[in-house]
């Protein structure tokens, strides 16, 4: 675990015990609990800290796509218009971490 982010790692680690001891399959687990997280209303952090599981999971933009379209009906429009905007917001802060130099 890094010092620099314990919740976050602890975070990923509840994560991945969660799918090993899951009988159904990692990309499935992964599609549900994108839902849920539509579901209910999740900040970019959740969104943030459930990205290396989806990624491994082999998730495409027309999957996250597909399950938005999934739980629209259900959960309705302002929730998947607001779980777009946390995507969108979760992946720029993604890419602003990963394109900033370590600190010496």
């Amino acid at each position: 675990m890094s010092t620099d982010t314990p919740v976050l790692d602890t975070i990923a680690d509840i994560t991945t015990v969660s799918i090993e001891h899951n009988s159904i399959a990692p990309r499935d687990f992964v599609l549900a609990r994108l839902a849920a997280l539509i579901a209910m209303d999740a900040p970019p952090a959740s969104y943030l800290a459930n990205a290396p599981a989806l990624e491994k999971a082999g998730l495409t933009a027309d999957d996250i796509q597909g399950v938005m379209i999934a739980v629209a009906p259900v959960v309705g429009t302002p929730r998947v218009v607001s779980a777009a905007g946390h995507i969108l917001r979760a992946l720029g802060i993604a890419i602003a971490v990963g394109d900033t130099e370590p600190a010496v």
